[in-house]
């Protein structure tokens, strides 16, 4: 999964908004937690692209050639991928 920074910008507002007006915390300064959002996200996104590949690389490795694109390879990307969050403890 890809985003663009300016769509992860917008879900950490998104999310650091949330959090303020349910009130679930008191920001003392906003332009920290803002940034403190961000680097959750940029991690978050890093994690997602080793997944992804460690993934791509899992099904890969499997010998009867599963090819990339297909109804397979779609199942087994989703369900090693969910199991890679989990192992994580992402989900």
């Amino acid at each position: 999964m890809t985003l663009s920074e300016e769509r992860q910008s917008h879900i950490v507002h998104l999310v650091i908004d949330g959090i303020w007006n349910d009130d679930l915390v008191d920001y003392t300064d906003e332009e920290k937690a803002m940034r403190a959002g961000n680097r959750a996200m940029q991690q978050f996104m890093k994690e997602c692209a080793e997944i992804d590949k460690h993934v791509q690389q899992k099904i890969a490795s499997l010998k009867r050639g599963v090819v990339e694109g297909s109804p397979e390879w779609d199942i087994l990307y989703s369900k090693y991928y969910e199991e890679e969050m989990q192992r994580r403890g992402n989900t």
